[in-house]
Order: structure tokens, then sequence, then C-alpha cells
């Protein structure tokens, strides 16, 4: 496909929030609770379909750690968008604690949850070791621990578990989705019928494999009758392209501390990076920024039918890490208000 057609290609995926609760330099949990909440409104009022929070541990710039207490604090904030993990790292949970915790979200807010779950353990070895006190297999085990909170979620949970039941949580039709940043989630999803979201925000390299093996290995179930797609997206708008990129560099910086194993809170923009790191990680994070989207108007214009074009996703679920939370809730504004152009 040329770019004139992917041009012409009309607009048409939900959109959606990955939210982190990004913790601000100097300051605290509690101040990013409201602005997660405050954000959830916002993007509520713009019309984004649903609002997703990320279990990661030991960050100090990232306060989802407790991610079902957080989505029912957006849920219970909200009125109708829909809320919930992108994802929950099953590993490290007991699948019947899993069932329970959203059965108790879903029997709270009915028709507005969603659990997004991934394989990994979404922080660091030690860290892993704490959570679960033993690493076993790693992810490894991932299908079987599915199957159990799966069996959890059905009517007859007995018949895997004999006399353990998900109270609440049995019976409740709680969509589950598989996340992933390669190929293996997305062979799974497939062959279980499942709705699968790629972490193209961060893996970008193993996007268009993952969403080929995905379709091509999908099997129809009572949970879907062909292949749903969401794509993960690094989205950072403003009024000018500049200004984009200069708040872009908090994010930049943030990624430059995980890559020199030193994870911190999310820090102001800078004028310039090349102070701070060298060329090597220069590459690498410009990479992983590279098929996001960081511009203005005009940029989004540009570079969203070519996406879309590749992907063929049903749905983008964007994110990003803008320390200044006007600039962030404008950022997110723009976007939505640019799509709705779109498809007009």
């Amino acid at each position: 496909m040329n770019e004139t057609e992917a041009n012409e290609m009309s607009i048409t995926p939900k959109i959606s929030v990955l939210d982190l609760a990004p913790i601000l330099a100097g300051g605290s949990a509690k101040d990013a609770y409201h602005r997660t909440l405050e954000l959830a409104r916002h993007a509520e009022r713009l019309g984004y379909h649903r609002y997703w929070l990320a279990e990661h541990h030991n960050m100090p710039g990232i306060a989802s750690s407790a991610t079902s207490l957080l989505i029912g604090h957006v849920a219970a904030g909200t009125e109708k968008i829909r809320v919930g993990s992108g994802g929950i790292m099953l590993p490290n949970h007991a699948p019947l604690v899993i069932a329970e915790q959203f059965g108790t979200l879903e029997s709270l807010y009915p028709g507005r949850i969603d659990l997004g779950l991934g394989r990994a353990s979404g922080t660091d070895m030690h860290t892993a070791r704490a959570l679960r006190r033993t690493l076993g297999t790693n992810g490894g085990d991932f299908q079987e621990l599915l199957n159990e909170l799966k069996a959890f979620l059905e009517p007859a949970a007995e018949r895997i578990v004999p006399g353990v039941r998900a109270i609440p949580g049995e019976g409740l039709n709680i969509p589950i989705w598989l996340l992933g940043s390669s190929d293996f989630s997305a062979r799974l999803a497939g062959r279980l019928g499942l709705p699968f979201a790629f972490a193209s925000h961060f893996a970008p390299d193993d996007l268009l494999l993952a969403l080929e093996v995905y379709r091509s290995s999908f099997t129809p179930s009572k949970a879907l009758d062909k292949p749903y797609v969401m794509v993960g997206l690094t989205v950072m708008a403003a009024e000018t392209v500049e200004e984009a990129r200069y708040l872009s560099t908090s994010e930049a910086q943030q990624v430059l501390g995980l890559l020199r194993g030193k994870p911190s809170e999310l820090h102001p923009p800078v004028e310039s990076m090349d102070s701070l790191w060298n060329e090597q990680e220069k590459a690498l994070i410009s990479k992983q920024l590279d098929f996001g989207i960081i511009g203005d108007r005009n940029t989004i214009r540009e570079r969203l039918p070519a996406i879309l074009a590749a992907t063929k996703a049903d749905e983008l679920i964007v994110t990003n890490h803008i320390y200044d939370h006007q600039a962030r809730l404008r950022s997110f504004e723009i976007f939505a208000n640019t799509v709705n152009e779109l498809q007009q």
C-alpha cells in the first residue's frame, strides 16, 4: 500500500488510554492517584472507550502496583468508560485471588471491567522472588494459570478445582484479554479465541509478526467470532512539533534510567538529551519512541493512517509520560479531537 492509499483509509478504530499512574520527581503516589482520576474523567468526556492500568513493581516512577485497587478507584470516579488492567501479571498471583478481585470489581461496576493478562512479572528478578517467594517457571506455566483462572470465572469451577469457588467471580461475564510483546501470547490468544493487545509502545520490532501469528492462528470462541487487535501506541501531542518533542524528553529520561538499571520518578523535560545519553542509548530509545506519534495535529494526520494500514488495528490504546499534567491532558485531547476529525 502506498502513502496515498494509506492516507485515504478511513480512521475507524476505537481509542483507549493506558496509564501507569506516573509519580513525578518530588511528588507522591497520592498525587499520582489524583491525576489518574482526573485523566480518566477527561478521557471519558473525550469519548475514549476504555481506561487501563498496568501492574509494575519496585518502580519509583510508577504507582499502579496494586492494580485492582486502582481500577476500583477509577471506576468509582467515572460513569461509563470501561476500566481494566493492561495488564495483571498473572504469574505474580494465585488465579483464585484474581478471579475474586475482578469478580468484586465486576459486581460493583457491572459491564465496565476488563481483565487484561500478561505472563511477565512486570519487575526485576529480586522483586519477582519477593512477590512469589519462588521464581517457579518464570511465566512458563502461564497457560495453566490462565486455564485455572478461566475455570474460576465459569459457573462450574468446581470441576477444575473440586470444592473451590470464586465468590464473587463465578459465572460473571468478565472479558479476558491476552497482552504481549512477542508472538507467544499472540499464538495463545489466537488459539483460545481471545482478544489480543500488543505492547508496541515499547516493543515495536515484533508487532507485525505477532499480529500475523494471532490472526492466522485464530479460532472462534464464545468470547469472539473473529480476531480483535489492540495496538499500544505512545502519543505525545502538543500545539507544535517542537513542544511535543520537548515534552517527550521526560519519558526519554525515564527509559534511560531503566536501561541503566536505575529506575526513577518522572523528571521535568529538558531542552536537549545530548548531555544525558550516549549514541547507543539514543538509538535504542529513539527507535522505541519512533513507532509512536510525537508532534502536532498534522503529525497525527500524517502518521496515523499509515500505522492503521500496517496493523489493521481494531483499537488503539495510547499512553504517554508527560511531566506537566495539563500538557498531558491536552495531549490526549488533541489526539482524540484529531481522530474524530479524520473519522468525519
